[in-house]
Order: structure tokens, then C-alpha cells, then sequence
């Protein structure tokens, strides 16, 4: 193989494509760098006869290698890379969601594609350099592939667009967009959209697409022209004939597909009668060709069909499946407080799809710990997708989240981030967990709604409400005719061309993320998406107002009760104690859970108020700063020859000099105290070591009377 460098500047920074002899027996790999971060990215095909499959068995994996960033991360007893992190799950979905549209519609044979992060410097993400290496990885093997595409990362500081931000740049940005895309016939093809941002405008996200275009352009020749150099012929795959049956199935069907699709009442799910017609005409072909096993064949030209009428009735009809407009949304309505214990829920219906959210509130002490290659730290906001298997009536295993439900539950998270109130004005930690108890077509989005409810609820002083709505595409390829269509529901998701998420508040969008099947679409179809989005957003938005117009002004009862103060980081080892002692007998004693940060910000969190107040109280006591002139009933700890020591506040101690007890002489401190005995002391100044000097005359003592 070629051993080369290719280099291409892009946001003035060098992209690097370099080819090697490192994974000689894949298909087609390279090596990809951007700053000094930099992966391996492998695609390989398998030759295995799939004769008969009715599927494109893809699989994408990004890895992680914790070595990539110089960290040993784990157990004690268990040091390897194991479960993905979340995180590296999303990219894995990212990468797929871009090259999965691009592979020819006939292709079956299995196909894997690896991107591994062999190094990482901090500041540029992996994600957008495995989508690029993914690319090149496809378009410069022999697996048929309608590539390369390019990636980039738009951010916005201050008003001004940034290409492929840093780590602190996207923190401070309040636009963070990540595209993909294709060139067809001059044009810029967006396939993959995924964005996070603080309420930006519809247009902002069309500036920022725009501003896009020129690097993405860029990075797509710079693959193409290297695949020329170095790229394989492409392999030839044949296609199954069914010419043979496919006459059959449509004498059979006729006008019954078509009534099948449209048979069920408006907002509701339609495919029942055709997968019932489905079983029919498999048993059809069966009985036709009892012994040449074509019923296999049935699936894929049954569910082409289906499409084709989708299609065909959508654009020349005006008709969906389900009988509503293309800007139409289905049935909506909500329940707030469907819970008794929780600490808040709320139910959120759109047509067949509802989802349940459920919201708990903890301390920070309940803060996930983040310990990853890229991330690392502590998350107050946690949202969770559950898509259980009777949701869609059917059965399944119960296994753990899979891949689908951690990126349904960040995108909704993403979402709903920027109108949570800042910790110091609300420290609890919150955990949203979204239940799909029926789908029918965008559930994620659905999430989003619930979840808004389930945090208003609950007593959360959000700023605004989130509301999120899917898109969807009817595409003629071969006639360029379109319908964009608000609120797909199943078919329109399974069958069409588009799934266009966009979530936000009245002021904004806060989330997008769109994939597709279709190659790419242009900027007037995501142009004419968002204007939908946000007509449809507004509407959905009015019917959450009409279920609670705003937070509850008060939390759950049952919700834990977190008071916040601030004390001198030097008094932090006088709260802890000597191994913990002084900490650990506090949370024993009032049932309650104490965080501190470095800071010296202290939190108190339990279910009883009384016993949080009692623990505040005990800690401002430790913490008290001693100030002169000020008296204290303080208790005679230690008696020496030349006076005594005094505790004034905990852990804090003066010494009364054997003068100032009394006014007149005496010979022995025990003349007028003994220890243990409480006595009034006047602070009359503290050192420059900091040791307290105390007075009892100026206090006012008066020894009691020997027996």
C-alpha cells in the first residue's frame, strides 16, 4: 500500500489525512489527525453469501482509548476499556447516521466500520475527524458507497461563526452545530445534522449551515482527489431478480395495499391491516412456489411498495397515511401530577405516541461522576429514554439501554439544558426519566415535551418550556418533487425519506438532529423544515401552557430539602474533623448529607427541615469567626498555672490569663473556676498567630460563692 501524507487547512488548522500499511487486511483505512488528535478509522466487507437477506447489516463502533489521552482509568482490580461510555456511543450513532444514507439501496452484505482515537489533545473533538475518517475509509476501498463526505463543527462566540471550536470555545458559544454532507452536481448536500444551542433563531441556524458550505466543500475534494490517486475499484453486486414473483404479488394485491395504508382513523396507526395483508401475501407466494423458497422475496418488494404508494399519495394526493394535511398535527393533550410520590411527572399524548416522564430531585452529593477519555467531572442534569418492547406491541428482551434509547434521552437533555436554572440559585440534582409506554413516530421529541411538563411539575424554575417536533420528507428521486410533513407519525418515519428533530422553546431552538435516507437535501427543504418545526414547536408549546402555565411555586413535600451557605475554605478541615470524624458524626446524628467543594460552598440535604436546620446551625457554630469585643459563654477546657483555656466556639479555644478572672490577686486559677464550669469571656484580641486572648472581668464574671 501507498504510504502517504495529505494535509488540507481547514479553521486554521492542518487536516490530515495519512495512509499506512497499519490495518493492511481491511477494506480501506487510514489514519486521520486534526491538532495532535488523531484516530484510525477501518471499514471492512464481508464475502458471505446473503442470499435471501431483507436487510443492510451495518455496524459502526467508535472507540475510546483512555491511553489516546494519557489517563489509567477503572477499578482497582480492573484497568481495560469495557462498556463504551455514553459518549462514545453518540458518536458511533453520529458517524452511522452520516454514511448509512450513502450505501446503495440494494446492498446487503455486511459491512463494519471502526474508528478508533489513538491520541487526544484536549481541545479538538475526535467526532468530527471519525466522521471524515469513516469517509475515506469507504471511499478508498472497494465497497460500493456513494461518498465521501464531508464533516465539519460550526460554533458562534459573541456573534461571530467558528469553524471545528474547542472544548472552551463551545462552552462559551451558544450555537454548537455538527454537519455532514455530500457534493452532488455542484451542490452541498447536508445528510447529518446535530445541534445544541441557547434559543437561536431559525435563521441563525441557516447562517451557520451557510457558513458551513465552503469547508465542507474543501474537505470533500481533498477525499476525492486522494481516492482517485489511491482508491479501489469498486465492487460489483448483483441484485436479486424477482421479476418472477413480482407480477404475482401485484395481481394479488391490486388496490388492496392502498386501502391497507389509509384504512386507520386520523393520528392513529395504520400498518395493523397491512401487516396482516403482508402475511397473506407471503403465504400467496408460498403456496404458488412451494418448494423455491421466494417468499423470502416478499418483504423487500412488499415493503417497497408500500412506499411507493406513500409517496405517490403524499405528493399527487395530499395525503397521508393516517388522512391529515402535511402541515397537520395529530391529537394533543397532556396530564400534569399523574404521580402521588414522585416529585414530579406528567404524561404527554400526541396521537398514538405517549410518553410518561417522571422527575427526582436530589443533593449534589447525587451528581453522576463523569470518568471518560474526553470527559471527566460531575453532571447535575441527567434525562434517560426508556423504549420498552410492548410500546410498539410486541415482545422483547429487557436488557439494558440499548444504543437508540442513549441518544433519544441526550438529545432530549440537550434540550431542555439551557433553561435550567444555575446551581447557585437551585443546587439540587435533577434526573428526568422519559417512559415510551406507546409509539407511534417521534418519541424523542415527545420526551421532550413530557419531560418539560414532569419539571414544572415539579417545582423546577425553568425559564420557558421546551416543546420538540419531528419533520419528515416525501422525496420523488427521480422527479425532484417533495413534501415537507409536520408530526410524522410510524409509516411516514419507517417509509419516508427524513426525520428532522427540532426542539425548543417560544424564544428559539435549543436541539436539532436530523438524519436521512435519501442522499441529501438542499437548503430550501431545511429551510422550509424549520419554519414548520416552529409553527408546529408554538402550537405544542400553548397546549403544555394549557396543562401548567408555569413551576409550581413550591417543590414536592417529598422532595429533599438542600440548604447552601458559604464559609471560609480554611474552616473546611474543622467541619471534616480529623478522619472525617467531626463530618461523619453530623450526618449520623441528623440524618442528612453534607457536600462541600473546595470553595468552601457547603450543602445540607436530608428530608427532615428540622434536622437540616439543626446541622446548619452546628456547622455555623464550627465556622463562626471569633471577633474582638465580642462575649461568649465559653467552657474552661484546661486549668494551667498561669491561667485557663476557654472554648468559645467549636474548635475554637483563648486563654483567660490567671489577671483577668478577677479583679483582686490570687495564687490559683481553681480559686475562682474549676474546669468544665462555663463562664462569661470578652475577646479583648487576637495575635498575629491567631491565638485568642480573653478577659472574664470585662464579661462580667462573678465566681461562685465557696461551700
Amino acid at each position: 500500500m501507498t504510504k502517504e501524507t495529505f494535509e488540507l487547512e481547514i479553521g486554521g488548522k492542518n487536516l490530515i489525512i495519512k495512509l499506512t500499511d497499519w490495518a493492511a487486511q481491511a477494506s480501506g483505512s487510514c489514519l486521520v489527525s486534526y491538532g495532535e488528535t488523531e484516530i484510525i478509522a477501518t471499514a471492512v466487507m464481508s464475502n458471505k453469501d446473503v442470499s435471501g437477506q431483507d436487510f443492510f447489516p451495518l455496524s459502526v463502533d467508535y472507540e475510546e482509548k483512555f491511553y489516546a489521552a494519557g489517563k489509567i482509568y477503572g477499578s482497582r482490580f480492573l484497568k481495560r476499556e469495557s462498556r463504551p461510555t455514553d459518549d462514545a456511543i453518540l458518536t458511533s450513532r453520529m458517524i452511522d447516521r452520516a454514511i448509512r444514507p450513502l450505501f446503495p439501496r440494494d446492498f446487503k452484505k455486511e459491512v463494519q466500520v471502526i474508528t478508533t482515537c489513538l491520541s487526544w489533545d484536549s481541545e479538538n473533538d475526535p467526532d468530527i475527524i471519525g466522521m471524515i475518517g469513516a469517509s475515506f475509509a469507504l471511499a478508498s476501498s472497494n465497497i460500493p458507497w456513494n461518498g465521501p463526505l464531508g464533516a465539519i463543527r460550526i460554533g458562534r462566540i459573541n456573534g461571530n461563526f467558528i469553524i471545528n471550536p474547542t472544548y472552551k470555545q463551545r462552552v462559551e458559544g451558544d450555537i454548537d452545530l455538527t454537519l455532514s454532507a455530500i457534493e452532488k452536481n455542484g451542490e452541498i448536500l447536508i445528510n447529518m445534522i446535530e445541534m445544541g444551542a441557547k434559543e437561536a433563531q431559525e435563521s441563525d441556524v441557516l447562517e451557520a449551515m451557510q457558513f458551513a458550505q465552503k469547508a465542507l466543500g474543501e474537505i470533500i475534494n481533498f477525499q476525492k482527489e486522494i481516492a482517485k490517486k489511491i482508491g479501489k475499484e469498486k465492487s460489483v453486486f448483483a441484485t436479486e431478480v424477482q421479476i418472477d414473483i413480482e407480477k404475482d404479488i401485484r395481481e394479488f394485491l391490486k388496490n388492496k395495499l392502498d386501502d391497507a395504508i389509509t384504512s386507520a382513523p386520523k393520528g392513529e396507526k395504520n400498518l395493523s391491516a397491512a401487516e396482516v395483508l403482508k402475511t397473506e401475501t407471503i403465504k400467496f407466494i408460498e403456496d404458488k412456489y412451494p418448494s423455491e423458497g421466494k417468499s423470502k422475496q416478499v418483504l423487500p418488494f412488499f415493503e417497497k411498495e408500500i412506499e411507493k404508494i406513500l409517496i405517490h399519495n403524499i405528493l399527487e394526493k395530499n395525503q397521508r397515511p393516517d388522512g391529515r394535511t402535511p402541515e397537520e398535527i395529530r391529537p394533543l393533550w397532556c396530564e400534569v401530577g399523574v404521580l402521588p410520590r414522585t416529585h414530579g411527572s406528567g404524561v404527554f399524548h400526541r396521537g398514538l405516541t405517549k410518553i410518561l416522564s417522571i422527575l427526582t430531585l436530589g443533593g449534589p452529593g447525587d451528581q453522576q461522576i463523569l470518568e471518560g477519555m474526553e470527559i471527566v467531572g460531575k453532571k447535575r442534569f441527567l434525562h434517560h429514554y426508556n423504549f420498552p418492547p410492548f410500546s410498539t406491541g410486541e415482545t422483547g428482551f429487557m436488557r439494558g439501554p440499548k444504543r437508540r434509547e442513549i441518544g433519544h434521552g441526550h438529545l432530549a437533555e440537550k434540550a431542555l439544558l439551557p433553561l435550567l436554572p444555575e446551581v447557585k440559585d437551585f443546587p439540587y440534582t435533577i434526573r428526568i426519566v422519559s417512559e415510551a409506554l406507546s409509539s407511534n413516530g417521534s418519541t424523542s421529541m415527545a420526551s421532550v415535551c413530557a419531560a418539560s411538563i414532569a419539571l414544572m411539575d415539579a417545582g423546577v424554575p425553568i425559564k420557558e418550556p421546551v416543546a420538540g417536533i419531528s419533520i419528515g420528507l416525501a422525496k420523488n428521486e427521480e422527479t425532484g418533487k417533495y413534501k415537507v410533513l409536520t408530526d410524522i407519525q410510524g409509516p411516514e418515519d419507517h417509509f419516508g425519506d427524513m426525520d428532522f428533530k427540532v426542539a425548543g422553546t417560544k424564544n428559539g431552538i435549543t436541539a436539532i438532529q436530523m438524519d436521512i435516507k435519501i442522499e441529501g437535501i438542499g437548503k430550501d427543504i431545511v429551510k422550509e423544515s424549520l419554519e414548520k418545526a416552529k409553527d408546529a414547536r408554538l402550537k405544542i408549546i400553548d397546549i403544555i401552557r394549557k396543562g401548567i402555565a408555569e413551576p409550581r411555586k413550591n417543590l414536592s413535600p417529598y422532595a429533599p430539602k438542600i440548604f447552601s451557605m458559604q464559609i471560609n475554605p480554611s474552616k473546611i478541615g474543622e467541619v471534616v474533623g480529623p478522619k472525617g470524624s467531626v463530618i461523619n458524626k453530623m450526618i449520623e446524628e441528623f440524618g442528612v448529607t453534607i457536600d462541600i467543594e473546595d470553595s468552601g460552598l457547603v450543602f445540607i440535604t436530608g428530608q427532615d427541615q428540622i434536622m437540616v436546620d439543626a446541622c446548619v446551625n452546628r456547622i455555623k457554630g464550627i465556622t463562626k469567626e471569633v471577633e474582638v469585643g465580642e462575649t461568649y459563654q465559653g467552657t474552661v477546657r484546661k486549668i494551667m498555672d498561669f491561667g485557663a483555656f476557654v472554648d468559645i466556639l467549636p474548635g475554637q479555644s483563648g486563654l483567660v490569663h490567671i489577671s483577668k478572672f478577677v479583679s483582686y490577686q490570687i495564687k490559683n486559677v481553681q480559686e475562682v473556676v474549676k474546669e468544665g464550669e462555663v463562664i462569661p469571656v470578652k475577646v479583648t484580641g487576637i495575635d498575629e498567630l491567631g491565638r485568642i486572648n480573653l478577659s472574664a472581668i470585662e464579661a462580667g464574671f462573678k465566681p461562685k460563692a465557696k461551700k
